[in-house]
């Protein structure tokens, strides 16, 4: 469903491009002129103004100082910024370790009062057990992050569990049956996760529906994602992750997600399912 150069990434380039462009309209210039004031060839000039090329900061800065328009350069640069942020690499996100990326989601959790997520192979980080969480995150560490900061990710998660207890806010997991039996640990750490999992399941403010294995399946899973509210998705892909904003996606995810909650089991059902995995497993 998502990819990284999502329509929100693109309309936020394409913005950033025609603000651009006016700047060297207003200026009496056209694309050779700018071109030859900036030291560059005319086509990167073109590629920039068409969207099809996003500028460095740098470039921002001396787009402004051959317009005279060195005013506009912070304004800019903000916009630069906050379109890079709508996709992040792994390898950006994690550079200085897994800590600062657990510590980032605090203000979004915070401020969110429904939270939505879908999870095609893991248990959700908001369900998770201290051991669970130590498991999928050095998985993660061992696989492309230098620093070990595992601990400290650890705790960082685990502390942001605290918005579960707060009865002003509302929760709705789906999980694929399969997750109920993957693991990227031992035995004794996926038993204690699904026994915290009977303990949530009965939460008023959380629901946790399970979509069974099944053959003739109308609908096949898709990416993990996280609907905040009604204002943000996140989506987490095999290369980074990606935030949503523009209301159209938005609500293909929420239909998405609605369409995925009628195949999930609720309650007894879900209640049944866990106790069957976490028996097959002792």
């Amino acid at each position: 469903m998502a990819q990284s150069s999502s329509s929100s990434v693109q309309q936020a380039r394409q913005v950033l491009a025609d603000r651009l462009r006016e700047i060297v309209r207003d200026a009496g210039l056209d694309g050779k002129g700018l071109a030859a004031l900036c030291g560059w060839h005319p086509s990167k000039v073109s590629r920039i103004c068409t969207g099809k090329t996003q500028p460095s900061e740098e470039d921002i800065r001396t787009w402004c100082r051959a317009c005279n328009a060195e005013g506009q350069t912070s304004d800019l640069v903000a916009s630069l910024r906050a379109v890079e942020g709508m996709w992040l690499s792994w390898s950006r996100m994690e550079r200085t370790g897994l800590r600062r990326v657990q510590d980032s989601r605090v203000p979004l959790y915070e401020r969110t009062h429904r939270f939505r997520s879908y999870s095609p192979g893991l248990f959700p980080g908001l369900l998770q057990t201290l051991g669970y969480t130590e498991d999928v995150l050095r998985a993660v560490q061992r696989r492309r992050v230098e620093v070990d900061d595992v601990a400290d990710a650890v705790a960082s998660r685990m502390e942001r569990q605290k918005v579960l207890r707060d009865g002003h806010r509302t929760f709705a997991f789906i999980v694929e049956e399969c997750v109920l039996r993957n693991a990227l640990g031992g035995i004794e750490n996926q038993i204690e996760q699904l026994d915290h999992l009977l303990t949530l399941i009965s939460a008023p403010n959380i629901s946790i529906g399970i979509i069974p294995a099944r053959l003739h399946r109308v609908r096949m899973p898709v990416e993990g994602f996280w609907i905040f509210d009604s204002g943000q998705v996140n989506v987490e892909l095999v290369s980074g992750f990606l935030t949503l904003t523009q209301p159209s996606e938005i609500k293909t995810y929420a239909d998405t997600f609605a369409a995925l909650s009628g195949l999930s089991v609720h309650g007894t059902q879900a209640r049944s399912l866990i106790v069957s995995a976490r028996d097959s497993l002792r």
